[in-house]
């Protein structure tokens, strides 16, 4: 008897597995929506895809009331361990797993005189980078946010990072969402001037401000070269910043970016209540940046840039004009996580989280210093992928 020549396979694939480590895993934070979609699979351009990979091990820093870590382990059967190193080696002795997710996100901990939020990401991360260490190799790794409020400790795993060699992928999930319109630069595009319209924490929801600039410039004309200098501006100096001569370029692509805002945010009001905030980057190639911080007008997140040769600015929303379902920006995070751990290469180059980690942070030393803070350090070059992932849908 002749067997089927569909027969079945012997063995199914086996899916790659995923220790993560995490502050704090409750509803609605971002190992939450970040773990889940790995859990339950995930709607990139709003198609269900199953999860490809195997979350295994588990480590929580805090457990708050409200933790859902051991119910989602007693419902998915992951197993959670006390220490980061046991989490990455299921309990043994050696490196037992083929990824981690770090999510340094959320949970109770002290924040700063000038305003950030001080997690253990470095003293974390340092641990998971000991075990790649002792181990010799190092598995493909998302790194999800900014690496640290500090640029020193941001560049000390950076260094090691990549002295181990493993893929390794961070940042923002902003990103990767829909684009209304749908806007990417040209690869090598001669842009001039660019703008970017944020709201909420400087910190927190600044750094998402900042990768949403970064991930469209970084597309320019001889590629990213790192910045020059940075300076925060509070209050009444954001108004007077933009009515002088120094802030002329930046009114067209401002006017642009709230046009692009839903269904429009007027200027006016842009500029009335709250205490805003302005971003102000110099390129080292001579590209000027400025990311206005709108609170309480904005909700949005826009983008606008000035091309040469070209009249009107470019413009964008970072995501749907009306979402059909909860965070699709995540959506598109997870999606680049997993191809990240199928493949073994990040589809997108951690140096732009290592520039924009170091650009908020000495945005803050400009809000410290009451001025401009020139950046020798940020020398941060690389090019951004020709063709780079973000939702359709």
């Amino acid at each position: 008897m002749m067997a089927a020549a569909t027969a079945a396979p012997l063995f199914a694939a086996r899916r790659k597995t995923v220790a993560a480590v995490v502050t704090e895993y409750r509803w609605y934070s971002h190992a939450d929506v970040i773990l889940g979609r790995i859990l339950g699979g995930y709607s990139a351009n709003g198609v269900h895809t199953p999860p490809r990979t195997n979350l295994v091990s588990l480590h929580v820093e805090q457990t708050p009331q409200n933790d859902m870590s051991r119910e989602m382990a007693a419902r998915h059967g992951f197993r959670i361990y006390p220490a980061i190193e046991d989490a990455l080696t299921l309990g043994g002795s050696r490196l037992a797993v083929d990824a981690v997710i770090f999510i340094g996100e959320h949970g109770e901990y002290p924040t700063n005189e000038a305003g950030q939020k001080l997690y253990p990401r470095f003293e974390m991360f340092s641990k998971i980078l000991d075990v790649f260490e002792r181990n010799g190799l190092g598995v493909p790794t998302f790194f999800d946010k900014h690496l640290s409020f500090s640029w020193e400790k941001a560049k000390l795993m950076y260094d090691r990072s990549r002295k181990l060699g493993f893929p390794f992928l961070a940042g923002s999930s902003i990103p990767l969402t829909v684009r209304t319109p749908r806007l990417e630069l040209e690869w090598e595009s001669p842009v001039e001037q660019v703008l970017a319209v944020g709201f909420g924490d400087l910190d927190a929801y600044g750094f998402h401000t900042l990768e949403a600039l970064q991930c469209m410039v970084e597309r320019r004309a001889g590629g990213e070269t790192g910045i020059e200098w940075v300076e925060m501006l509070e209050g009444d100096a954001v108004w007077r910043w933009h009515d002088v001569d120094a802030g002329a370029w930046s009114r067209p692509l401002l006017a642009a970016a709230l046009a692009s805002h839903g269904a429009g945010l007027d200027p006016a009001k842009a500029r009335q209540g709250g205490r805003p905030a302005l971003f102000l980057l110099q390129y080292r190639d001579g590209l000027k940046a400025a990311a206005y911080m709108l609170n309480p007008a904005a909700s949005r997140w826009t983008f606008a840039a000035q091309i040469k040769g070209r009249g009107e600015p470019a413009s964008t929303m970072f995501g749907p004009e009306k979402p059909s379902r909860p965070l699709p920006h995540f959506d598109g995070l997870v999606r680049c996580i997993e191809d990240m751990i199928v493949t073994g290469k990040a589809p997108y180059p951690v140096e732009r989280t290592l520039l924009t980690t170091g650009a908020l942070a000495f945005l803050f030393e400009s809000r410290r210093r009451r001025g401009r803070v020139e950046t020798p350090e940020l020398k941060v070059v690389y090019r951004a992928p020709r063709n780079a992932f973000f939702q359709s849908a």
